[in-house]
Formats: structure tokens, C-alpha cells, sequence
């Protein structure tokens, strides 16, 4: 080896990390959220905390750290035909709202653990993206639903012009289901048939939940996936 290239390389392994301190950011947030985030997200929390740096250079330096997010989506479908009154899409994928309650969006997902399955029902508020309401439940049943509206209406007045978007389920086409929301003077908006992308935020969420959730540690017991469910939404809305 030459003298200078010796003395070269041993500078550089003499010479300190710039990144040393944000890698450290790095593993702390993906830590904090346990293997959830991806570069991007963590890129955002980076520059939360005062780092600036773009989303390529949290890319490479993941890649170095070997930290990477997983995706992986699966979709619980409710549509059994024709069960009841199908309402207009009204709100037809404008998902932006000017204000708190002025559009809810819901659907339900499943998840399986061993030979038991179980049932998540959300109400999403488009203004914030926040879980305002859910119910888990063994069975794909109305109740849970009707649970749900109840719980999310409990401790407000009738909201005036707050509009409940879904997919055409059986839960929603039921009339108990239109007639509590009929009462809370809410109005209903559903997806058209086959639909997907008429509903696509809550979908999103459900998908964000179950790579971040569900798909990162293998289950137990059903007990044991509705408390991380609940202590998940809570991590999710703050």
C-alpha cells in the first residue's frame, strides 16, 4: 500500500461521523414507535425536533441502520346485496373539512387470531383524521354499529349539518342503523357499489393499523389484540 493512501484511510477512520447524533434521532423515534415509521415519517419527525434534512438522506442512513417499515393490507367486505335503503354519495371523495364535525367516515375491518376472529368499527372525523368513536366485537354484528353512533353522539348536542359517510355494508343499510341517525339528525352518504375509493381514508387508516399493528407480532389471543388495538388508537390520535 502506498504511504499516502495508508495515511489517508487512517484519517478518515479517525475522522467523526457527521450524522452520528441523527442516527441516534433515527433509532430513538423508530423505537419510540415501534418499527412503525418508515423514512418519511421519521423524516417528519427529524424536522419536528429541529433537524433539517430531506427524506432521501433518512433513507440511506435507515438502509446503513438496517431499519425498515412493512406494509400489508387486507379488506373486511360487509356488502351482502341489497338490505335496505341505500343512500346517495354525498360525499362524493371530498374528504376536506373546514371544521370539527362536519364529516364522519366509517367502515369495518376484520382480524383473525388463531381460529377466532375479530371486528373493528371506527368513526373517523375527515378534519383531523381523529378516532372520535369504535367498538371491537367477536361477531359482524348491528349492535357494535348502533354501539358506536351512541358512544361518538353521547356527550355532544345534535350537530347541525355533520354528515356520516360508508359503504353500502348491511350494517348501514339496516333501519335501526338510519333511524338513530335519522334522530341525531345526521346525514347519511354511502360509496357506490364496489366502490373503494369512495371510502379510501378510513380504508387507509385501516391499512396503516395492520402494518403497524397487526402484522408486526403474531397474536395470542383475541384478549391480547383488543388491548393493543385500543392502546394503538390512543397512540394513533395523539
Amino acid at each position: 500500500m502506498a504511504r499516502s493512501t495508508f495515511y489517508y484511510h487512517l484519517k478518515q477512520l479517525q475522522k467523526k461521523d457527521k450524522y452520528e447524533t441523527i442516527k441516534m434521532e433515527i433509532h430513538d423515534i423508530y423505537k419510540q414507535n415501534k418499527g412503525r415509521y418508515g423514512y418519511r415519517r421519521i423524516r417528519d419527525d427529524l424536522q419536528n425536533r429541529g433537524y433539517t434534512i430531506n427524506h432521501k438522506t433518512v433513507y440511506s442512513l435507515m438502509l446503513e441502520l438496517g431499519l425498515k417499515s412493512m406494509i400489508r393490507v387486507k379488506k373486511y367486505v360487509s356488502y351482502r346485496g341489497e338490505q335496505g335503503r341505500i343512500a346517495e354519495n354525498h360525499l362524493n371523495r371530498d374528504f376536506k373539512a373546514s371544521r370539527p364535525e362536519q364529516k364522519w367516515v366509517t367502515d369495518i375491518t376484520e382480524f383473525k387470531v388463531h381460529d377466532k376472529k375479530l371486528y373493528l368499527s371506527p368513526i373517523m372525523d375527515l378534519y383531523n383524521r381523529e378516532i372520535v368513536s369504535f367498538t371491537l366485537a367477536d361477531r359482524p354484528a348491528l349492535q357494535p354499529v348502533l354501539d358506536m353512533i351512541r358512544q361518538a353522539t353521547a356527550n355532544r348536542q345534535k350537530i347541525p349539518g355533520l354528515l356520516i359517510h360508508s359503504d353500502q355494508g348491511w350494517h348501514y343499510q339496516n333501519p335501526q342503523y338510519q333511524h338513530l341517525l335519522q334522530e341525531k339528525e345526521i346525514k347519511i352518504s354511502m360509496s357506490r357499489k364496489g366502490n373503494c375509493l369512495d371510502n379510501a381514508v378510513i380504508e387507509n387508516f385501516f391499512g396503516t393499523l395492520k402494518s403497524e399493528l397487526f402484522y408486526l407480532k403474531k397474536y395470542q389471543s383475541i384478549q391480547e389484540l383488543k388491548k393493543e388495538i385500543k392502546d394503538y388508537i390512543h397512540y394513533y390520535n395523539h
